[in-house]
């Protein structure tokens, strides 16, 4: 016997029966003359991003010229990502400072938070919660991770513990979680320590990834060779920062449309 069903649909006045794609827009900043393992990771993190465009969900778009940040166009990109480079010119950190400051979104991996008291940039200490580069670990190594705030959007799915594919990690004087407007999520676990075998890092505290909550930003320390993305938990702590970073936007969250 054979059985059929009718489906209705009510469509209320304002509702719509799908939603409308791409749902935002990213840009994705690299740089083809940086250390070559830095390379490698925004090669992998190029190809990771735009897999998951699949379906038109969002629009990804690549460049290699940080003058794009002056672009007329820049605002329509609900995130702009730093995979492995970071503004130089003052033209450039005016341009990005602006856009942070209007409510512009961004998710920058290792190397693009990289400063000592070199640079002379103040605005983009403050920017990442006051932390100066320290020291690192080398040769690169796997670490265990400790997940800080299992309630927040970006860390919810993830266990308390869990080991990351090897990376160079850096530590942060003073470290961002003292910085009253930081928000740290995944903090190296002390039981790594010491880490390294040429340069080490013996002790301390050492956030890897956080957000100043005074901006629509966030922060990994990840991003050093070809295997960040060889590890299904540390990839659905990726997704889920850009998918967090494009859902606090001012201009609505596009993923409830």
């Amino acid at each position: 016997m054979k059985s059929k069903y009718l489906i209705f649909i009510l469509l209320l006045p304002g509702m719509v029966l799908s939603a409308q794609f791409p749902r935002f827009r990213a840009l994705a900043f690299y740089s083809e003359e940086v250390e070559p393992a830095h390379v490698e990771f925004a090669h992998d993190a190029i190809r990771f991003f735009q897999d998951l465009t699949v379906g038109d969900g969002f629009v990804f778009d690549v460049t290699s010229d940080m003058d794009d940040l002056m672009r007329d166009d820049l605002e329509e990109y609900s995130m702009i990502l730093m995979l492995n480079d970071f503004p130089r010119t003052q033209e450039q950190r005016q341009a990005f400072r602006e856009y942070m400051e209007q409510g512009g979104g961004w998710f920058g991996f290792h190397v693009a938070a990289y400063n000592d008291r070199t640079t002379d940039w103040p605005w983009f200490v403050e920017f990442l919660g006051g932390g100066v580069f320290w020291r690192n670990s080398w040769p690169p190594m796997p670490a265990k991770l400790i997940v800080n705030d299992a309630l927040h959007r970006v860390t919810w799915a993830l266990p308390h513990t869990f080991m990351s594919p090897a990376n160079e990690w850096y530590q942060w004087d003073p470290s961002p979680r003292l910085n009253p407007d930081v928000k740290v999520l995944v903090s190296l676990s002390q039981d790594n320590y010491p880490l390294g075998l040429k340069d080490i890092i013996p002790d301390g505290d050492c956030p890897v990834v956080w957000t100043n909550t005074r901006y629509r930003m966030i922060y990994m320390n990840m991003g050093h060779g070809n295997g960040i993305f060889s590890d299904p938990t540390q990839n659905q702590l990726i997704i889920s920062g850009l998918r967090w970073v494009v859902a606090s936007d001012k201009k609505g969250n596009v993923f409830e449309k």
